[in-house]
């Protein structure tokens, strides 16, 4: 099953619903790692290192060092958004279906409108 490393802004009740689908999810917190100005590079290499998906809501900065090349065992970044249940929910559809490895990858959990609705879902897009 997937392993992840949660970085230091993930919220822990997103942490405690991927671990409710019984995914094994390293905080930065668990591994010794928070308030030391880490740069998302090197958090980046540690999730590697550890061979874990890096989960983070900073889209931005994990962007650019996917598009800069930088090796990794996949990125998926999360919406920062309340609905935990609902992303764990789409990560965890999106894992099952997909059985590809995430290593390079990076996918994006993120809302949008329905067709044909006022109401918005999460979905996966890939860079």
């Amino acid at each position: 099953m997937t392993k992840f490393y949660a970085n230091e802004n993930f919220p822990l009740d997103l942490v405690q619903e991927l671990r409710r689908f019984g995914y094994d999810v390293l905080t930065s917190s668990e591994a010794g790692q928070v308030n030391q100005s880490i740069s998302d590079e090197d958090v980046l290499n540690f999730a590697h290192e550890k061979q874990r998906v890096i989960i983070t809501l900073n889209r931005e900065d994990f962007i650019s060092l996917h598009r800069q090349g930088k090796k990794h065992s996949g990125i998926l970044i999360c919406k920062e958004d309340r609905d935990y249940k609902g992303q764990a929910e789409k990560i965890h559809e999106f894992i099952v279906s997909d059985t590809r490895p995430l290593t390079g990858r990076l996918i994006r959990i993120k809302k949008q409108n329905q067709k044909g609705s006022s109401t918005q879902v999460f979905v996966v897009q890939e860079y």
